[in-house]
């Protein structure tokens, strides 16, 4: 959310930045906005005039009363009365004002970062660098499920009769592999990258939800827990930046550099829908995470650093990887800046979405109140930014196809084998 004075000041670049990003059905909210938030400066200016007024009366019905002047005193409680029933009514209307403003203002997109190149959807991000060279095999590589069938890692139609599509059952070799990537990821980002490792609530209440993200996405992602204020998580992000509303938070403290581990649960609705064959686009995941809460200043630094964080991850796995920047038609509204990583399919012959890091400044800090107490005293608002390290399942497509032999086994990465109880291969 954008801070108020700024709309106020700079309309013109508000409204530019959501042509930007091609919602120029948003733009009246800017007007809108404008009109509500004068509206409400000017009921809160009569109402604290009225309370200024009240009490000035309120002396003087104590100074009559003091004097015996009882009837006098009794003419002005009445003056007294109306003023009550005036300010009921202001309040009432600040209340409604106050709300609309807020409502409005969630649905302004934040201002993107000038680096960003401006295009209409995913189609048009762009690739910034590649790590790792490709290979393609000189043997046919088939669907990830086959691979997983064959070793017999994965049950789809078992989950189906359970759970419906979106489910899935890994068994055996696939599924320690499953927990020891997991495993891995973790004590990358602990021991290599330094990150305070946390396992957060998988629940979170609807404040924290309308703190994170935007409507549009909780529609599409969240599933609700019936006749209860909670909802479970799609990624640890939300839990993990949930964890610091409604706080201040010392300067001399900062950053926050927190990896977690957490299941996660999305609806998927929407144009991609559900893959009802494999493990790509599913209702449920693991995922090692990692969150920022930092300075203004040092967010950008910290965003690349995430992103490379990722890249070095899979890279440690020898598996090819490029960095795509998303263009401003691809950005959710509470992102300035994000990069996704992707990693190389030799089945499908290209790079595939496998994490995704976002600088989200003072966006998502505004909604929850997340702010630092500089050392002259001063409170501003934190910026906060969230990657992933890694979320299989899906990371098992891209593991099992870069590392499939022609005899159809899968190779184990040296650093993976110490979790795989020294299996070097899994046949």
């Amino acid at each position: 959310m954008l801070d108020m004075k700024f709309v106020r000041e700079n309309p013109d670049i508000v409204k530019e930045n959501i042509k930007k990003k091609f919602q120029d059905y948003k733009l009246p909210l800017v007007n809108e906005v404008l009109m509500e938030d004068k509206e409400l400066r000017q009921t809160q200016q009569h109402a604290d005039d009225l309370r200024a007024n009240r009490k000035k009366i309120s002396k003087e019905i104590g100074k009559l009363m003091g004097q015996g002047k009882k009837e006098e005193a009794e003419e002005i409680k009445q003056q007294m009365a109306e003023i009550a029933h005036e300010l009921t009514a202001l309040e009432e209307k600040e209340i409604k004002l106050r709300e609309s403003v807020t409502e409005k203002m969630m649905q302004i997109p934040n201002i993107i970062d000038d680096s960003v190149p401006i295009g209409k959807d995913d189609s048009e991000n762009v690739e910034l660098e590649k790590f790792g060279e490709p290979v393609v095999p000189d043997f046919e590589i088939p669907y990830h499920t086959e691979i997983m069938e064959r070793l017999s890692g994965i049950d789809l139609d078992a989950a189906r009769r359970v759970a419906g599509n979106g489910f899935y059952y890994l068994m055996g070799d696939i599924a320690r592999l499953h927990s020891a990537i997991l495993n891995y990821a973790r004590d990358f980002m602990i021991d290599k990258k330094g990150f305070t490792y946390v396992i957060p609530p998988y629940m979170i209440r609807s404040s924290v939800v309308d703190g994170v993200m935007s409507f549009a996405e909780m529609e599409g992602m969240m599933y609700k827990i019936e006749g209860e204020d909670l909802y479970l998580i799609g990624t640890s992000e939300h839990s993990m930046i949930g964890k610091f509303k409604d706080t201040i938070l010392e300067e001399k403290d900062l950053p926050y550099t927190y990896t977690s581990y957490s299941p996660c649960f999305r609806k998927e609705k929407g144009a991609h829908g559900i893959e009802e064959r494999g493990v790509y686009r599913i209702h449920q995941f693991e995922k090692q995470e990692m969150i920022v809460v930092c300075k203004p200043e040092e967010s950008m630094e910290w965003f690349k650093k995430l992103y490379m964080n990722t890249v070095e991850f899979f890279r440690t796995l020898d598996i090819p990887v490029r960095t795509l920047e998303c263009c401003s038609g691809d950005l959710a509204d509470l992102k300035c800046k994000s990069v996704d990583v992707e990693a190389w399919s030799p089945r499908q012959k290209k790079y595939f979405e496998v994490g995704s890091c976002s600088n989200l400044t003072d966006a998502q800090a505004r909604r929850l109140k997340i702010r630092v107490k500089g050392e002259n005293g001063e409170k501003y608002f934190a910026h906060t930014l969230n990657n992933t390290c890694v979320a299989p399942p899906r990371m098992l497509i891209a593991f099992l196809e870069n590392n499939l032999q022609a005899d159809g086994s899968i190779l184990i990465p040296e650093v993976l084998q110490p979790y795989m109880g020294g299996k070097k291969k899994i046949g």
